[in-house]
Order: C-alpha cells, then sequence, then structure tokens
C-alpha cells in the first residue's frame, strides 16, 4: 500500500511538471521560487552574520573598556577639574577656598564654615581621578591659617 501511495504521488508529480501544455512554465515558476528561496536564505545569512558580529564587536569594547584607564592629566587641567568637583554643590563658598595643583598634588587653602566641609572637600578631591595627594591648608573663621 505504501508503494502504490509513493507511486501515485510521483506519477502525479510528474504528470504536473511533464504536462504538454503546462509543463514547461510550471518548471520555470518552480525553478524560479527554489533559486529565490536560495538567495533569500543567503542574504538572511550574511545579515545575520553581520548581526552577530557587530554584537560580538560591542561586547568586546564593553569588556575592553570597563573601567576608564587613569589618565596623567597636567596642573592646569587637573586644577580645573578639580575646582569643577569641589564647587558643583551650592553650599559651598567658591570665592573663599583657593585651589593649586602641582605635580598631581592638590592644595586647598582657605577658610571654610565648619570642619566637617573641610573633612568632605578633602575627601571629595581624593577622589578625582588624576590626584594623586591632598593637602588641606583649609581653616575655620578666627583660626590661624595652617602653615605646609
Amino acid at each position: 500500500m505504501r508503494r502504490f501511495g509513493l507511486g501515485a504521488m510521483l506519477g502525479g508529480v510528474l504528470a504536473w511538471f511533464l504536462d504538454p501544455s503546462n509543463g514547461r512554465r510550471r518548471r520555470a515558476v518552480t525553478r524560479d521560487r527554489a533559486l529565490a528561496a536560495v538567495r533569500r536564505t543567503g542574504r538572511r545569512t550574511e545579515r545575520l552574520g553581520r548581526h552577530v558580529a557587530s554584537d560580538a564587536y560591542g561586547v568586546k569594547q564593553k569588556v575592553t573598556h570597563l573601567q576608564e584607564e587613569p589618565r596623567e592629566y597636567d596642573d592646569a587641567t587637573l586644577k580645573s577639574k578639580v575646582e569643577t568637583e569641589l564647587f558643583r554643590p551650592a553650599d559651598v563658598p567658591k570665592g573663599q577656598i583657593d585651589v593649586n595643583a602641582q605635580n598631581g598634588v592638590i592644595q586647598l587653602r582657605g577658610e571654610v564654615d565648619s570642619p566637617e566641609l573641610i573633612d568632605e572637600l578633602v575627601e571629595r578631591a581624593r577622589k578625582i581621578q588624576g590626584v594623586k595627594e591632598v593637602e588641606s591648608l583649609l581653616h575655620l573663621p578666627g583660626a590661624e591659617a595652617p602653615v605646609r
């Protein structure tokens, strides 16, 4: 029974494609559709390959640059960077604090209102990238200025 079914299907397919009136057209349409499917598959595979490659490149870049490498800033740039970070909060007395930079060492000079603010400024300056050391010459109002 199985052979009969396969034989009948094969006979039907052959009759369909070898039909004298429409067989040539049917063969051409089938060939064109098969080739189009192969081309589409090739383009999709190529596109998928580009997509996977670009994703892999992105992952590589993220892994490579997970942590920013420490930079060496010149003194003027470092001073500007420290001033920007320290004077960002509105409650910091900008006109009363002087920042100097020399070979990566930051000096903070001036008068501030509280010892907590002195500690906060020194700690924030230490966390800035490129700062090697912080010398605090900050003092409270009425107190004598520290000497280096």
